[in-house]
């Protein structure tokens, strides 16, 4: 062996005091090197090596944070809320990938049958999907995690929240790009989406994170399906009026949900 970790290095690491990656390096060396671990007895005290050990394990069992975290933690996210975001399920490449391919299909669709009712009644449902499969015990990966953590439940919520609509609203817009025929209409699933998002979280706290906003998306379901029967005209959620109260619809859920947030701490969200 040709090399060998300095006396001065070995010091270091019986004290715990070498940092990565020569840490890692004299290590790996130590352990086949049988001169260096002589020196390495003969500077060393008992105590301080066993912390350098620790230390040592401490570093190697560390998460390695991903692309996105990294990324996140550059423009100034805080390494504990990058964490929350890239965790959140509905971040993942094959849930985006898969909303992606809805949405061209949806798109093509529409342009195929000129029939931008189509595009507009699925819009809404993806942002609520999104965020009712970001939190609660069934689906999220970190919800043990998230529960015992000395967080808010609300803000914990609210960033998986926030999360979930930046990518779903993001992707909506992109296919409402796509069709620029139909002008201003084709943004206008974004007050319901809304209006949706905000009622199934707040059902959510009486009737779970999965019911609440299933019945919302149903009742969307229906009121889309009966404006179907009547094709000829626009659908009364993208008219003025339909606007307006999907905007109140928002405001109204909202507020019922800043004034439950604490319930958010007491039971699964």
């Amino acid at each position: 062996m040709t090399w060998h970790v300095s006396e001065e290095d070995l010091r270091a690491y019986a004290r715990g005091e070498l940092a990565p990656p020569l840490l890692w390096s004299a290590d790996t060396h130590v352990g086949s090197c049988a001169d260096c671990r002589a020196v390495l007895a003969s500077v060393s005290d008992p105590v301080a090596l066993d912390a350098g050990w620790e230390r040592l394990d401490a570093e190697l069992d560390a998460p390695r944070p991903g692309p996105g975290e990294r990324l996140l933690t550059r423009v100034g996210v805080a390494e504990a809320t990058a964490r929350l975001l890239t965790a959140t399920p509905v971040l993942r490449r094959s849930w985006l990938a898969s909303v992606a391919f809805v949405l061209a299909a949806t798109v093509l669709v529409v342009h195929a049958v000129d029939a931008p009712a189509l595009f507009l009644a699925l819009a809404p449902l993806l942002p609520l999907a999104a965020v009712a499969l970001s939190y609660g015990p069934v689906l999220d990966p970190t919800y043990e995690i998230a529960a015992v953590a000395p967080t808010h439940g609300f803000r914990l919520l609210m960033i998986r929240t926030v999360a979930a609509l930046t990518a779903s609203l993001g992707l909506n817009c992109l296919a409402a790009l796509a069709l620029p025929g139909y002008g201003l209409l084709a943004f206008g699933w974004l007050l319901p989406a809304l209006a949706l998002t905000a009622a199934g979280l707040a059902l959510s706290v009486r009737l779970g994170p999965l019911l609440g906003p299933g019945l919302v998306g149903g009742a969307w379901t229906a009121l889309m399906a009966v404006a179907a029967m009547h094709p000829a005209h626009t659908p009364v959620a993208f008219t003025a009026a339909g606007q307006s109260v999907a905007a109140a619809l928002t405001a109204l859920a909202t507020v019922l949900l800043h004034q439950v947030r604490d319930r958010f701490d007491a039971k699964p969200y």
